[in-house]
């Protein structure tokens, strides 16, 4: 099985091994690819910043990623690498209501 790492941020590279998409909705595109292609790809970690820069009008910030994880019961374990204090606080509230295990 593939194991896909996500990385989701608008203007730095992914590093090695990880999948780069800029927007919210072309994570949420490759989440429904990967889910339905189960047994032979899965999602094994989202590395996710807050602010989207240039692609916010293609979802929105990338909190609304979580948001749309939560929204449809999804669970992935989380890291978030963005520099915005409040928008990481934001972002954790929901990783801990929904009882997701955040990588730090």
């Amino acid at each position: 099985m593939i194991a896909i790492k996500l990385w989701l941020d608008d203007c730095r590279p992914a590093p090695e091994g990880y999948v780069w998409v800029k927007s919210v909705n072309e994570a949420i595109n490759l989440i429904g690819d990967v889910e339905e292609h189960l047994g032979i790809a899965t999602i094994s970690l989202i590395d996710i910043d807050h602010d989207a820069g240039d692609y916010v009008n293609d979802g929105g910030d990338y909190i609304r990623l979580l948001d749309w994880l939560e929204e449809t019961s999804r669970n992935y374990p989380i890291r978030i690498h963005s520099q915005n204090p409040v928008g990481v606080i934001n972002m954790r509230r929901i990783i801990e209501r929904n009882g997701w295990k955040e990588i730090r």
